[in-house]
């Protein structure tokens, strides 16, 4: 049996290798899937957790969900605005706010130009979407 104690490099290989099968990197942004499950209560809806991370000064383009969002700021802020959500408004660590389906994430940004901002996406989708893309929703 491997022991992680006496044969570091092998398991912190295959660690980051693992890890790396659930990490998008988007212009510095990174996306980490924490779980994704098949709903028995809304047939064809997929939750999918991630926690993305943004480093600091990081802006997202316009870009849209497959369905509802749920975000909680773990750690830093957020600045968001949503297009049926009202106007922007920066997210401390421990505040949350909701993204309807069918509408643009017009603001994704940390304000910060120093200090890393995290949150944890909570999606509600159709099974198999594909989570978020460029641009206005359709």
């Amino acid at each position: 049996m491997l022991n992680c104690k006496t044969v570091l490099p092998p398991c912190l290989l295959a660690t980051l290798l693992a890890v790396g099968t659930n990490l998008v990197a988007q212009n510095g942004k990174r996306e980490t899937k924490l779980f994704e499950g098949k709903l028995a209560n809304a047939p064809g809806q997929t939750l999918t957790a991630e926690v993305v991370e943004f480093p600091p000064s990081h802006k997202s383009d316009v870009h849209h969900h497959a369905g509802s969002v749920f975000a909680y700021v773990l750690a830093g802020r957020i600045r968001s605005q949503n297009s049926a959500t009202g106007p922007a408004r920066i997210y401390q660590a421990g505040e949350s706010f909701f993204e309807p389906a069918g509408s643009d994430h017009l603001i994704t940004e940390n304000p910060s130009a120093t200090e890393p901002a995290r949150l944890l996406a909570i999606h509600v989708a159709k099974e198999g979407a594909v989570l978020t893309k460029p641009g206005h929703a359709e």
